[in-house]
């Protein structure tokens, strides 16, 4: 099953920030995951609003997500990070086809009359 990893950053150096971004990518390829979002522009709809840097990352399994983060080669980018801003990183499963059907149909079967 899918896994994903969810970053916030809050980008404190641009240009040290940038020097992990070069870096990231292949090792994210390395470990079998690719970008889904990478920054970009963002609407908060809920909440209060954030500037922060968000990145969604996909992996085959959550364990291959946290191979990534644990990673040697990871973990010399990381350092290529420091002074560049503040991250919190969370993996997360993904949600299964067949389950998403289930709840779709039940949820199908309601209304607000």
């Amino acid at each position: 099953m899918p896994a994903y990893i969810v970053i916030r950053v809050a980008v404190k150096n641009p240009e040290a920030y940038r020097e992990y971004t070069l870096h990231s990518p292949r090792i994210v390829a390395q470990h079998g995951g690719r970008f889904l979002v990478r920054g970009g522009e963002s609407v908060t709809l809920e909440g209060p609003p954030s500037g922060d840097r968000i990145v969604v990352l996909e992996f085959p399994s959550l364990e291959q997500a946290q191979a990534f983060y644990h990673s040697p080669e990871y973990t010399k980018a990381r350092a290529l990070r420091e002074g560049g801003g503040d991250a919190s990183f969370i993996a997360i499963d993904g949600y299964p086809d067949a389950a998403w059907q289930d709840v779709l149909a039940a949820s199908n079967q309601l209304s607000f009359d």
